[in-house]
């Protein structure tokens, strides 16, 4: 006996509507557990959106250029009595399929074994509607962003996709062609101006020697106008210090054993945003934004804390939220899971969303300093580089001393001189230095 089931989009964040950019399937396709359905965007990322049961599709619900949310119809999927899900999701409900005596049912089809490979069609094409000449140029939220950036007029731009849907490759292709057909006009600085900055290099390489195109992952892609942004439009200073981690160092390996035992590593990251936190308190305009208009400052009463995470198609910043909340074990299991949800793909756009400070750690991998980019809107960002075992010099000024062997930690903290002026990033970084050699100061 087979059911009809109404496949929904499941909990996809806080995005209320993301657009339907491709369709995956088609009425009488064969679908197994989990297999894509459609692919759904926002201006943060691209999702498929799984079926949570296998089955034949009957009727599709949405089409190319849809606006979706959780709940939304997907498609009525044809299960049979083993395949229906035991539970059902949120968003999905069974309904009776329609008897053989109903007259204008036809026979079901038997569905096919989820064995059976995924037929994955081209993407359906959105229909035509009116003069489309009425409507705003085809473009995705990411794209959109993508030309805002580079001050591009989607209007002009001829679209390669599905009914004329316009790329960023389409963006890229145009900047590149205007570009090449004439000279580009100076930048302008924000007193008004211009950079004068000559135009970029054309080099064919290959001339020189065999070369390889490698494409840029998508993360890549998204992040780097991001980061161009960033780079551009904050005034950037960075304040180095370093911090006596030697007896932080010994406590964590002494409580790393009744981590280890319940699945997850106690690391150094965990101390140092529960640190963080305290010196935030102590400098809330380095946990705030500045006001689109430049006249206010934002000061935030929450602490979401950004973390850098080493993934094979780029870094992704997901959020530990309510950070003050929670305890050293806490953030280090949260800290387990949320960079294993990045290297697994699974981070939702909500997950990477809300920030209030940044920190990126390459201690794990090395070097002494280095300059991190501001994740606009935050106006700071903890650069942790590796520890060093090093002497420093134990006593009192005029009074005896010795060398001793310390394990200092260099940070490098990059911060919007518009917002913070240089005694304030240096007044924070030595308070935060204090409380890392003496953990006991996050309790106060």
């Amino acid at each position: 006996m087979s059911s009809i089931t109404e496949i929904k989009v499941p909990d996809i964040g806080d995005f209320k509507e993301v657009d339907v950019i491709e369709i995956l399937v088609k009425p009488g396709d064969s679908v197994a557990k989990e297999a894509s359905l459609i692919t759904v965007e926002s201006d943060k990322a691209t999702m498929e959106i799984p079926s949570p049961a296998a089955g034949l599709v009957k009727e599709l619900k949405v089409k190319l250029g849809d606006k979706v949310g959780e709940g939304s119809m997907i498609l009525l999927l044809e299960t049979s009595e083993g395949e229906s899900p035991a539970a059902q999701p949120a968003g999905s409900a069974a309904i009776p399929a329609p008897s053989a005596a109903t007259p204008a049912a036809a026979p079901a089809p038997a569905p096919a074994p989820a064995t059976l490979p995924i037929h994955r069609p081209a993407p359906v094409p959105l229909e035509p509607v009116g003069d489309v000449s009425a409507f705003k140029p085809h473009a995705s939220p990411s794209v959109r962003k993508f030309a805002r950036e580079l001050a591009v007029d989607l209007s002009k731009v001829q679209g390669s996709g599905p009914k004329g849907r316009i790329t960023q490759e389409d963006v890229q292709a145009f900047v590149k062609r205007v570009m090449t057909q004439a000279p580009a006009p100076a930048a302008a600085a924000p007193g008004g101006a211009p950079f004068n900055l000559p135009e970029w290099p054309q080099v064919d390489f290959g001339k020189f020697g065999p070369v390889e195109l490698k494409p840029l992952s998508r993360i890549k892609k998204l992040s780097g106008a991001n980061l161009h942004r960033n780079w551009i439009s904050i005034p950037h200073v960075t304040q180095f210090d370093e911090a006596d981690i030697t007896d932080l160092e010994v406590f964590r390996r002494e409580s790393g054993a009744a981590s280890e035992k319940q699945g997850f590593k106690l690391t150094m990251l965990a101390f140092m945003i529960k640190a963080c936190i305290t010196a935030l308190r102590q400098y809330p305009e380095f946990n705030a934004s500045l006001e689109r208009g430049g006249e206010n400052l934002v000061l935030k009463k929450y602490f979401h804390i950004g973390v850098a995470v080493d993934t094979p198609d780029g870094l992704v910043v997901p959020v530990i939220r309510d950070a003050d909340r929670k305890g050293v074990y806490d953030l280090a299991r949260e800290l387990a899971e949320v960079s294993k949800l990045a290297r697994d793909r699974k981070l939702k756009p909500g997950d990477m969303q809300g920030g209030t400070f940044s920190i990126s750690s390459l201690g794990g991998i090395g070097g002494t300093a280095f300059t991190p980019i501001i994740n606009a809107p935050e106006v700071a960002i903890l650069g942790v580089s590796r520890s060093v075992m090093r002497p420093v010099w134990m006593g009192a000024k005029g009074e005896a001393g010795q060398f001793v062997p310390r394990l200092m930690l260099p940070l490098s903290l990059s911060y919007d001189h518009r917002v913070i002026d240089g005694a304030s990033a240096a007044r924070f970084t030595s308070y935060l230095a204090s409380v890392l050699s003496d953990i006991r100061r996050s309790l106060l």
